[in-house]
């Protein structure tokens, strides 16, 4: 059997491993062992697994591996960032992010390669869209990047954070990003707590109201504009969903629960989406929805025709938002110099959209 054609553990959350030992003619409680020892110690090598018999162990290298992303490269930034570039296949590579904090440290972890969507400000958006990841993709970035960190055992780790907000719209890979961030929380994995597990959507309805139904995670939402014209032109997804659709799965979403609050996330583009006007908009539209604002400097990338609104005007319509009661913080852009701050993950993409051919060649043409 070549490895590939081995069952790669990393793909299976709990349930799905209680039933591959189910296969096995073995008892559920072999999946809590082996979870602990893949995700709180970081062990892929069967024969290291202490308190399994050794004819499992035997049976478990026969059928089964371990097998993250593998690391192409890694970047440190000045600031203390690191991204990673991990290749999947032949073809194609994802980028994640550590962004370390005083008091937290948050892993930005990537749904799709490419991005199905085509938000105009986003570098990963020009990249175009391959395909979703699997499960074990998207939890071996947590993986990766705990190995790589030297952070094991759990106790000892500096990941206190994650975030679906590298490249792709995780909820158009709903199943398995779901798997993933049930891993995410699972106390025989990672055991995070929900409120440090953060999916950010650019507001795919029908997969926002299936998400409330199944597990437990804290939202932030890619607003980015107050009204249908320009979203349509700054995300594309606003045709299908528009903002009043949006705001209402939002408050569906939060329920009855006044402890929560929702994360709109809002690039400041200069000239664009920025003036005074705009922020008594936003106030306007948010009145109802508990939430709290992340203004966002926007980060530039090769070709892009946007500019990144002056600190000043910035300082000014984040003042309008807390002077009408929003929490409201400006991100700090973190590992500009590796190309790892928000909006900036590219990757290696082979996409299947032909879209960055296409922006290649009106590119060409106004040359």
């Amino acid at each position: 059997m070549t490895t590939h054609d081995k069952v790669n553990l990393l793909d299976l959350d709990k349930p799905g491993l209680q039933a591959f030992f189910a296969d096995m003619g073995e008892k559920a409680f072999r999946a809590s062992q082996v979870l602990k020892w893949i995700y709180q110690f970081g062990v892929a090598d069967f024969d290291a697994m202490s308190n399994l018999g050794k004819g499992l162990r035997e049976k478990l290298k026969s059928v089964a591996e371990v097998r993250p992303p593998r690391v192409v490269s890694e970047h440190r930034s000045h600031d203390g960032t690191i991204k990673w570039v991990l290749q999947l296949d032949n073809l194609n590579c994802i980028e994640t992010v550590f962004i370390p904090e005083t008091e937290r440290g948050t892993l930005c972890v990537s749904s799709q390669v490419g991005c199905a969507l085509d938000c105009s400000f986003c570098s990963t958006a020009q990249q175009g869209f391959n395909r979703n990841l699997s499960v074990g993709e998207i939890i071996g970035q947590l993986w990766v990047a705990n190995q790589a960190m030297g952070c094991l055992p759990r106790e000892q780790r500096q990941i206190t954070n994650v975030v679906m907000m590298g490249m792709g719209e995780p909820l158009l890979n709903f199943d398995n990003v779901v798997k993933a961030m049930s891993l995410m929380l699972d106390d025989d994995a990672y055991g995070l707590s929900k409120r440090r597990v953060t999916l950010s959507t650019s507001g795919v309805v029908p997969a926002l109201d299936r998400l409330k139904q199944v597990i437990d995670v804290s939202l932030a939402v890619s607003l980015h504009a107050t009204d249908d014209a320009l979203r349509d032109k700054l995300v594309p997804l606003n045709r299908k969903y528009p903002i009043a659709e949006l705001m209402a799965a939002c408050k569906r979403y939060l329920g009855d629960d006044a402890r929560r609050r929702i994360t709109f996330e809002y690039v400041m583009l200069d000239g664009i989406n920025d003036s005074d006007a705009h922020a008594r908009a936003l106030v306007k539209l948010l009145r109802d929805v508990p939430s709290k604002v992340n203004l966002i400097p926007f980060n530039p990338f090769p070709n892009t025709t946007y500019k990144c609104s002056p600190q000043a005007r910035i300082d000014a319509f984040r003042d309008i938002l807390i002077q009408h009661g929003l929490t409201t913080i400006t991100r700090k852009t973190r590992g500009n110099d590796i190309e790892a701050a928000c909006g900036q993950l590219a990757g290696q993409v082979m996409d299947r959209t032909k879209r960055s051919l296409r922006r290649e060649q009106q590119a060409g043409v106004g040359s």
